[in-house]
């Protein structure tokens, strides 16, 4: 089903559930001191709104920094991957003919093996650290003759290596990391319900008025949690980064 459409039903779902329970409060509650209330109401309310905004808003900001960086490094490693194949080709055997293969299998590995299981994260095969390994040993196995050219060749493909066992390395973490934990959920769905429920407190307003209040009240901050939920993993729900950057080294090793 469409993001879309999942949280259209979110929002439609918090706005009925927020003006059945405003309505039934203002039929069935009761009216003595309602008016009374709109003081210190509209203190805690302001306190609490205010305390749950931050909260929101420090999750959506870390949540949307970490969806650009995982983008960002997984470009990184897709780039570091053909420069670490273009070095190669330029050494000796075996590195010669044995990187540029390994970078090209390791380039279809992440995308057809791990990108998948970055999605639903499931278990991660071991087939990419060993491809990272082999092409390091590959390297290492090469001798160079007395040549400043190749030496420097030979330490550029090291340097990319390296690049790419760093990003490799925070792709695989950024799933994980980027989990903000029951403890965060917990906040920021009692701090939800408290911020909704607060405005049935107060006092003067017409019943079809309140329950608009509210509903809106409900509706917007359904539409923050789910965003919060989409976010969590880079790699799918709504942002879902795709595998643009791998098969775009795909092409210029193929």
């Amino acid at each position: 089903m469409s993001v879309y459409l999942v949280g259209l039903f979110w929002v439609i779902g918090a706005v009925v559930a927020g003006a059945i329970i405003a309505y039934l409060v203002r039929k069935y509650g009761l009216d003595e001191g309602r008016m009374d209330n709109n003081d210190a109401a509209g203190q805690a309310f302001t306190i609490v709104g205010g305390l749950h905004a931050v909260v929101v808003a420090f999750v959506l900001i870390s949540l949307f920094d970490a969806a650009d960086t995982a983008r960002d490094n997984a470009y990184e490693e897709a780039q570091a991957v053909v420069a670490v194949a273009w070095d190669a080709s330029s050494l000796p055997e075996p590195a010669k003919t044995q990187v540029p293969a390994l970078a090209k299998e390791y380039t279809e590995t992440v995308v057809r093996q791990e990108w998948p299981r970055l999605r639903d994260g499931g278990p991660m095969p071991g087939t990419g650290w060993s491809l990272v390994e082999q092409m390091r040993q590959s390297l290492d196995a090469t001798d160079l003759p007395d040549d400043d050219w190749l030496v420097n060749r030979k330490t550029d493909a090291g340097e990319q290596l390296v690049n790419i066992y760093e990003k490799r390395q925070a792709r695989l973490n950024s799933v994980r990391d980027n989990n903000i934990g029951t403890v965060v959920w917990f906040v920021l769905i009692a701090g939800s319900v408290i911020f909704v429920a607060l405005p049935n407190l107060f006092g003067g307003t017409k019943q079809i008025t309140h329950v608009i209040i509210v509903s809106t009240l409900a509706a917007t901050t359904t539409l923050l949690l789910f965003a919060i939920f989409q976010l969590q993993n880079p790699f799918a729900g709504g942002s879902k980064l795709g595998t643009d950057a791998f098969d775009q080294a795909i092409a210029r090793l193929s």
